[in-house]
């Protein structure tokens, strides 16, 4: 396994990039320890596909280094750089056995028959898929199939890294719980290098340790699935991330205060200096309530989902979401809401601006 570090890493598929909208990737640079579980999260056309073949040298960068615990690898070939990868279709062979398709990556390297009989078996109980050895992968299932490519990525115990390109994409829903599960125990136990490509933060969240949270190229936050959900650095973060998402809402600096729609707003903390642009309020539905003062605003829908309800209302052209466990208003009904200081940030042109002082409740 191996630590990867990103150095000053950019992308165009241009020949001759005038200036940042060229770039498919804006300048990174991160680490990611070895062993860790990661994501690459964001919606498409956001650049962590283009990433990820960066990173498993399918495509040279236009600029900077990748580094494989400090040896720079950016000219070697895949082979070279001792990855494997698994794709978002399966990658086995139909006409082979499930046996046969674990034990090929380690016969195509020359292993012994008993070290490959033993490591085949060992992933395949890992697997849960044991009594599927002897079967011809043409018949499988594709959960099975996707299995079997998984397992072809974690056969060989020598890798540097194991890379997951939206590999759950063509599962079914009931059966994406199932795999992305497996997939956090496989790596508990093998504890290899991962880097998991989704779109999907369900996904992202359950498998990774750190998830890294791309947008039009650019690195905007890289964090737990907890800090990203917590204290979103950006609003895109707290947009993307969160079913609803983060309630975004512009607002006017008077005397250090937030205003919005001529209501004072506390805030988490004190607003960072410098702070201008465009200036919004952020704040998660979970940390709106409905009382019985505060701003006015006039419902317009009540979804049950079970656990609670997500009240949607309308406060002069802005549209407010908020989480409510018991005693849901109805639609059509003019409500106050308020929202909790400790979780309401303040954003500049997209940035957190406010530090994480706990404000007065």
């Amino acid at each position: 396994m191996a630590k990867i570090s990103l150095s000053q890493l950019r992308h165009s598929y241009y020949p001759n990039p005038t200036g940042p909208e060229d770039y498919a990737l804006k300048e990174i640079d991160l680490d990611w320890e070895d062993g860790g579980a990661y994501a690459l999260l964001g919606p498409s056309g956001c650049g962590k596909s283009t990433l990820l073949n960066i990173i498993s040298g399918l495509l040279v960068p236009s600029e900077g280094k990748i580094l494989f615990d400090d040896q720079d690898v950016t000219g070697l070939t895949p082979d070279q750089r001792n990855i494997a990868q698994v794709f978002q279709f399966p990658v086995i062979y139909d006409t082979m056995t499930v046996y046969d398709n674990l034990a090929f990556p380690l016969r195509n390297r020359g292993v012994d028959a008993s070290k490959v009989d033993a490591r085949v078996r060992e992933i395949a109980e890992m697997l849960e898929v044991t009594d599927l050895l002897k079967k011809r992968a043409a018949g499988l299932s594709p959960d099975n199939k996707q299995k079997i490519s998984m397992g072809r990525g974690l056969v060989r115990d020598d890798v540097n890294v194991v890379m997951f390109d939206e590999p759950l994409t063509v599962i079914d829903p009931h059966l994406k719980w199932k795999l992305r599960s497996k997939l956090k125990e496989l790596h508990q136990r093998v504890r290899a290098t991962m880097i998991y490509v989704t779109h999907d933060q369900t996904e992202a969240l359950t498998f990774a340790d750190q998830v890294v949270v791309m947008q039009d190229g650019e690195v905007v936050q890289i964090g737990t699935p907890v800090e990203l959900f917590d204290r979103p650095a950006h609003t895109f973060v707290g947009h993307f991330i969160g079913s609803p998402g983060m309630n975004v809402l512009p607002c006017e600096l008077q005397n250090g205060a937030a205003h919005f729609q001529g209501n004072a707003v506390p805030l988490e903390g004190p607003v960072k200096p410098g702070a201008d642009g465009r200036l919004e309020i952020g704040v998660r539905p979970e940390y709106v309530s409905v009382a019985n003062s505060g701003i006015e605003g006039r419902v317009l829908k009540v979804s049950d989902i079970g656990r609670h309800s997500v009240v949607d209302t309308m406060v002069g052209d802005h549209k407010i979401a908020a989480v409510v466990n018991d005693n849901a208003p109805a639609q059509g009904d003019v409500v106050h809401l308020q929202f909790k200081p400790n979780q309401t940030r303040l954003y500049a042109d997209g940035w957190l601006a406010t530090s994480a002082t706990e404000a007065a409740e």
